[in-house]
């Protein structure tokens, strides 16, 4: 049998069957980086939102310049004819999928890879009539929820030919996913197969009554961080689903049928998981609230591994408590650090540090949406700016410049800039290389009239300070010559960023600094905080502060939702925790990237 050719990508195009929620995704992932994407699918309404949705989300899959096209059409011939890619995502059903691979003997180019999106059936299920030639060409390739999640795997259908494992892989990398191809045909291929695995020993834990749904999902997210159990994913999935795809284990490996008998005693009571009002494994989720917040977050960038491209790769994202994917609103963003919210003027401001080392920070804003984007303090005029905070009653932003040792404020078009601030003269090498002059964090509180700063000192140091001075000057006095700054706290591992619920007057702030006072959340009564005099001992949790939360990786964001009694704190390490106001019931609720400001919004 003559070898199979792999075939040319120049002018042809990547064909995706199916517009639904993961065929469109689909078709972004490949689009986003330059490929030409015909969608087929059946409904109008469908392929109109299939495209509407690559055209807006491809910032999303990759920061390429170079962006594809994406059409959806009706006709199966016309989608395929030029295709050197062909992948199916029709829905799960076997004579479906049989009668597809059919089809496309008859109308696709012979040198295209034919690629299944099944995640319950082999490929190899698929051939049915196909010639010799055909089955040589087909494959899975399963991918799972990209963005979210950009894994693919590759799978033979028996009769693959070996050299289109190779080619796919070095084109799914290309467009930023991550490839695993299963060396023999397996139900579940590797992923599910785990999975598979870990959910069968939950359930068999359940109906054995070991342990409860909510004990078993605190246990693995203290273990494995994450949004969520595998309870509640199992809940999310639908219970009849987790069922069925039970089922075809069982067929395939001979496992025992207790699991499935245990489910089916939920199923009977209609508890089929999150789509049902009566729950599933665990209770049904009590109606969110006008009160439940948009969560808006900055990811700094770090993950490429180019420094080009990470002085690039910020973006701004919106996310919710509940775990909803996170969306981009803004990307393109040169390490941006902090962020706050005029619901009032319907405005998010944030800060873009800029190289370091080049003195090139700028302030930005924008519409809630991430429309109308302005750089209201362009870039060169504030050296270094780190955390930002919103004085909505004098409609003024308040920032922390670090290696430009200073503190400032301007108007929220950026108007009226002015020093608050001047910790040290950045032109001065030994000051600016003096890490204790370097203001990080900043809030402010127009009721008490004051604001409050970090200096947060050399990493790991133990030389941090928090700072207080009043909104106003005091007559004949700047920014270098004040006399109302107090020093609240002194010699803390590394304090970044600060809020403060104003009704308790209690100070919060996160430290980046060593274990094992540092990478925590601590805080203070304000009424009962003695201000520090140059030779005082260290401020110590316990004493003169309260440590609330420890074990976060290089804490940086804090953010207060006092309505729900409710805090938020992210940290490099690429997580975004939520708790209580006291430091209990700490949740992962989104992980990956590298976060650092957070903010927030009532409906």
């Amino acid at each position: 049998m003559a070898s199979f050719t792999l075939p040319s990508t120049d002018n042809r195009v990547v064909a995706v069957l199916g517009g639904g929620v993961l065929g469109r995704r689909i078709a972004c992932a490949w689009a986003a980086s330059g490929y030409h994407v015909v969608i087929r699918d059946p409904s109008e309404e469908q392929r109109t939102a299939a495209v509407q949705y690559c055209e807006t989300s491809m910032s999303q899959y990759s920061a390429s310049t170079k962006r594809g096209t994406v059409q959806a059409l009706e006709s199966l011939p016309e989608v395929v004819a030029k295709a050197w890619l062909v992948i199916e995502a029709v829905p799960e059903k076997l004579s479906l999928k049989i009668s597809t691979f059919a089809d496309l003997e008859k109308h696709a180019p012979e040198d295209a890879i034919l690629c299944s999106n099944s995640s319950s059936y082999k490929s190899r299920e698929m051939l049915g009539d196909l010639r010799e030639s055909t089955k040589r060409r087909v494959l899975n390739m399963h991918y799972y929820m990209p963005p979210q999640a950009r894994m693919v795997e590759l799978m033979t259908c028996g009769f693959t030919d070996e050299s289109i494992f190779p080619f796919l892989v070095e084109r799914l990398r290309e467009i930023g996913m991550l490839p695993y191809v299963a060396r023999k045909e397996s139900t579940g291929f590797i992923f599910n197969r785990l999975w598979a695995a870990v959910k069968r020993e939950v359930l068999n834990i359940l109906a054995e009554e070991v342990s409860t749904p909510t004990e078993i999902d605190e246990i693995w997210q203290e273990m494995f961080g994450g949004p969520e159990g595998p309870v509640a994913i199992m809940d999310k999935v639908g219970l009849d689903t987790v069922s069925f795809i039970e089922q075809h284990y069982i067929a395939e490996f001979g496992f025992p049928d207790k699991p499935i008998k245990f489910l089916q005693g939920y199923i009977d009571q209609g508890k089929l998981g999150a789509k049902s009002a009566a729950g599933g494994l665990l209770p049904p989720r009590p109606a969110q609230t006008a009160d439940v917040p948009k969560l808006y977050l900055l990811d700094i960038g770090l993950s490429s591994s180019n420094l080009k491209d990470v002085y690039q790769a910020g973006r701004l994202l919106v996310g919710s408590p509940d775990a909803k994917p996170l969306q981009p609103l803004v990307t393109g963003q040169c390490l941006p650090d902090g962020i706050d919210i005029s619901q009032s003027a319907g405005k998010l401001f944030w800060t873009a540090m800029g190289v370091p080392s080049k003195n090139d920070g700028a302030i930005f804003s924008s519409n809630l949406d991430g429309t109308d984007v302005k750089e209201i303090v362009p870039r060169g005029v504030i050296h270094t700016p780190k955390q930002l905070a919103v004085d909505n009653h004098n409609s003024q932003l308040y920032i922390s410049d670090r290696e430009g040792l200073r503190v400032w404020r301007c108007n929220f078009d950026g108007s009226a800039l002015e020093v608050l601030i001047q910790a040290g003269d950045w032109q001065n090498p030994e000051h600016k290389a003096d890490q204790t002059r370097w203001c990080v964090g900043v809030i402010v509180s127009p009721p008490t009239n004051k604001f409050y700063w970090t200096q947060k000192g050399p990493s790991k140091g133990n030389k941090g300070r928090i700072f207080s001075a009043n909104i106003d000057f005091l007559p004949g006095e700047d920014g270098q010559n004040r006399t109302d700054v107090e020093v609240l706290f002194q010699n803390l591992p590394e304090p970044i960023d600060l809020d403060i619920d104003e009704a308790e007057n209690v100070l919060y702030w996160t430290d980046r600094g060593e274990l094992p006072l540092g990478n925590s959340i601590n805080r203070a009564r304000l009424d009962a905080v003695r201000p520090s005099v140059e030779g005082d001992a260290t401020s110590l949790p316990g004493r003169d502060y309260e440590l609330i939360v420890r074990d976060l990786h290089e804490a940086i964001g804090i953010k207060l939702d006092t309505r729900n009694r409710q805090m938020y704190a992210t940290d490099l390490g690429g997580a975004v925790y939520r708790f209580d106001m006291d430091g209990g019931s700490r949740k992962r609720i989104y992980e990956g990237g590298a976060f650092a400001g957070i903010t927030l919004a009532y409906s």
